[in-house]
C-alpha cells in the first residue's frame, strides 16, 4: 500500500510540475484568425504616444520634489539617467519578444511562450493588483490638481469634493473619471490612442513650457539651486543610487506598449521604434526638468506634494502654476489610460525580470515541443494516430543524427543548469548586498558566492553556442536583443536588486496577493486551463510533416 500511495503522490507531484512548465504555442491558430484577431490600426506615431503618455504620469511631477529632498540633492538629474538606462536594459528584451510574438498580452504572453504557465499565471495575477492599484493612485491624484484651479482643497465644488464616510476618504471624481477613462478606451482602440495622443501633447507642451521658462528664470537669478552647502553630491554615490531605485517607477509605463502589439499594422519595425523612442523621450524630459526645478530652489525648501508648481510660484510667477496644473492633471489622465490599457511596481519589476530571463530561454533552450491541438480526451489518440500514423503514436523521434542528439541534448543541459545558477547567484548577491543588517563578514561571503555563481553561469553562456531555433522561433526579421547573454543577466541583476530593495511591508502585502494567486491557481486555474487537454510534438517532426504536405 505504502508503493502503491507513494507512486501515486509521484504521479500527482509530476502532474503538477507538469502544469507549471506547459507552454503556449508562439503561432496558433486561433490567434491567427479572423474572429480572433484584433483590428490592425496603430501605427508608429499612436505606439510613441501611448508610451510617452502611460510613462510620464504623476512621477515627474512628485518625485522630483521627494527624490531631491530627501536622497539625492541636486544630483536627482543622474538618478533619472541611471534608471533609465536600467529601463532600456529591459526594453531592449521587451522589444525582441514584442517583434517575435506580435499578440497581447505583454509580459504574461511571453512567460506563457518561454517559461512556463505557472510563471504566467503569477506575472497575470501580480499586473491585475499593479494596474488596479496604479490606476486607483493616478485616478486619486486628479482632485488635488483640480483645487489648484479653484483656489484650494476647501474652495472645491461639492461633486468634486472629498467627502468621509465611516472614516473612508471618498473620492467621486477618481470612480468618475475611470469610468470616463474605460469608456473611451471600450470605443476602440484607434479612437483611444487618439486621444492618448492629444492628452500626451498637451503634457509635453507643458514640460517644455517648464524647461524653457524655468532655465530662462534659473539663468536670470544665476540658478540659485544648486548654491547649497553639500554641492551638487550632498548625499553622495549612495544617494545617486537609492534616488535611481526610487524614480525608476518613473520609467513604467513603457510595456504599455507591447501590450497593443497584436493591433500595430507593422510590429516588427514599429514596436522597437515605439518602446525605444518613447523612453528615449521620458528620459531626456525627466533629467531635464529637474535640472531646472533644482535650480530655482534649494532642494530643502522643495515642496514634496507640488515642487514643479511651488518652485514657480516662488518668483511671484502665480500664471505658471496654472499651466503647469493642466500639465499634471493630463500627465494623470495619460498615464490612468495606459494602466487601464494594458501600473504597485512588485508586479512591473517581476515582469521584466520574466521578460529577461524569458530572452535566456528563447536564445538557448526554446521549446522543442508544439502544440498541436487541444481535444478531449477520448478524441486524443484518434486524432494523432490518423495524422502521424500508429508508430508515431508517442510523438517522439529526432531528425539529427544519435550523435548530433545527444551533443545537442548536452548543450541545453548545460545551458539550462547555467540560466538557473544565474538566477540563484543574482538572488543571494542581491540579497546580501542589501542586507544591511547583518554582520559584515557574512554578509561578503554571500555576496562572494553569490557572485561567483553569477559569473560562472555567465561565462557559460558566453561560451557555448546559441540554439539555431532563435532564427525561426516566432515572426523572424524584427529586433533582436544584443549583447546576450551580458545585456538579460545585468537586467535581471537591476530588477532584483530593487525588488529585494522595496521594503518589508511592501512584500508582506503583496505576499498575501500572491499566495492568493497561487490556491487559485492550484485549486481552480489549472484544471481549467486551454492547455489542459493539448496534444505536443516534436518542432523537427512537425517540420517534417508540413514538408511532407508540401510535396504532396
Amino acid at each position: 500500500m505504502q508503493n502503491v500511495g507513494g507512486g501515486c503522490a509521484a504521479e500527482c507531484w509530476g502532474g503538477f510540475i507538469g502544469c507549471l512548465v506547459r507552454r503556449k504555442q508562439v503561432d496558433s491558430s486561433v490567434a491567427k484568425s479572423d474572429d480572433f484577431q484584433l483590428a490592425k490600426r496603430l501605427s508608429v506615431f499612436d505606439l510613441i504616444a501611448i508610451g510617452v503618455g502611460a510613462t510620464i504620469g504623476a512621477g515627474v511631477y512628485i518625485l522630483v520634489g521627494t527624490v531631491a529632498k530627501y536622497q539625492t540633492g541636486p544630483a536627482i538629474t543622474m538618478s533619472f539617467l541611471i534608471a533609465g538606462i536600467a529601463a532600456g536594459l529591459s526594453a531592449l528584451c521587451y522589444a525582441e519578444l514584442a517583434c517575435r510574438c506580435p499578440s497581447a498580452g505583454s509580459a504574461y504572453h511571453y512567460s506563457y511562450l518561454c517559461v512556463g504557465e505557472g510563471v504566467a499565471w503569477l506575472i497575470g495575477w501580480s499586473l491585475i493588483l499593479e494596474y488596479s492599484l496604479g490606476g486607483a493612485a493616478v485616478a486619486r491624484g486628479i482632485s488635488p490638481n483640480m483645487a489648484l484651479f479653484f483656489g484650494g482643497q476647501d474652495s472645491l465644488p461639492a461633486f468634486l469634493a472629498r467627502p468621509i464616510i465611516y472614516g473612508i476618504v471618498v473620492d467621486p471624481s477618481a470612480a468618475v473619471l475611470v469610468f470616463i477613462i474605460t469608456g473611451l478606451l471600450c470605443t476602440g482602440i484607434k479612437e483611444s490612442s487618439l486621444a492618448q495622443g492629444i492628452i500626451t501633447t498637451i503634457n509635453v507642451i507643458a514640460l517644455i513650457f517648464i524647461i524653457v521658462a524655468g532655465g530662462y528664470v534659473g539663468f536670470k537669478t544665476q540658478w540659485v539651486g544648486y548654491e547649497i552647502p553639500g554641492g551638487y553630491f550632498p548625499y553622495g554615490a549612495n544617494g545617486i543610487l537609492a534616488g535611481s531605485a526610487t524614480v525608476f517607477f518613473s520609467y513604467v509605463g513603457f510595456d504599455a506598449v507591447t501590450s497593443t502589439a497584436e493591433e500595430v499594422v507593422n510590429p516588427q519595425r514599429d514596436l522597437p521604434i515605439g518602446i525605444g523612442v518613447s523612453l528615449f523621450t521620458c528620459c531626456v524630459l525627466y533629467m531635464l526638468v529637474s535640472a531646472v526645478v533644482v535650480g530655482l530652489v534649494p532642494c530643502s525648501a522643495l515642496d514634496p506634494d507640488t515642487p514643479i508648481a511651488s518652485a514657480f510660484a516662488s518668483y511671484g510667477m502665480n500664471w505658471a502654476v496654472y499651466i503647469i496644473t493642466i500639465g499634471a492633471v493630463t500627465a494623470l489622465c495619460a498615464a490612468l489610460i495606459g494602466g487601464i490599457l494594458p501600473q504597485v511596481s512588485v508586479g512591473t519589476l517581476l515582469a521584466f525580470t520574466a521578460v529577461a530571463v524569458s530572452i535566456l530561454i528563447l536564445r538557448y533552450i526554446p521549446p522543442e515541443i508544439t502544440l498541436v491541438q487541444s481535444l478531449s480526451a477520448e478524441h486524443v489518440d484518434n486524432d494523432v494516430t490518423d495524422i502521424y500514423g500508429e508508430n508515431d503514436k508517442d510523438l517522439v523521434g529526432h531528425c539529427h543524427t544519435q550523435k548530433d542528439e545527444r551533443n545537442e541534448e548536452r548543450r541545453r543541459k548545460m545551458a539550462a543548469w547555467s540560466i538557473t545558477i544565474v538566477c540563484a547567484g543574482v538572488l543571494v548577491f542581491a540579497s546580501a548586498a542589501s542586507a544591511k543588517t547583518i554582520p559584515f563578514v557574512p554578509r561578503f561571503i554571500l555576496c562572494g558566492l553569490g557572485g561567483v555563481a553569477l559569473l560562472s553561469g555567465l561565462t557559460v553562456l558566453t561560451c557555448i553556442d546559441q540554439d539555431d531555433a532563435r532564427f525561426t522561433f516566432g515572426e523572424t526579421g524584427g529586433f533582436l536583443c544584443p549583447f546576450v547573454p551580458f545585456l538579460p543577466v545585468a537586467c535581471i541583476l537591476v530588477n532584483t536588486y530593487l525588488l529585494i530593495n522595496l521594503g518589508l511591508d511592501t512584500w508582506i502585502r503583496v505576499s498575501v496577493w500572491l499566495v492568493t494567486g497561487l490556491l487559485v491557481y492550484v485549486f481552480y486555474g489549472r484544471k481549467h486551463s486551454l492547455l489542459v487537454d493539448a496534444v505536443y510534438m516534436p518542432i523537427a517532426r512537425q517540420h517534417e510533416h508540413e514538408i511532407h504536405d508540401v510535396i504532396s
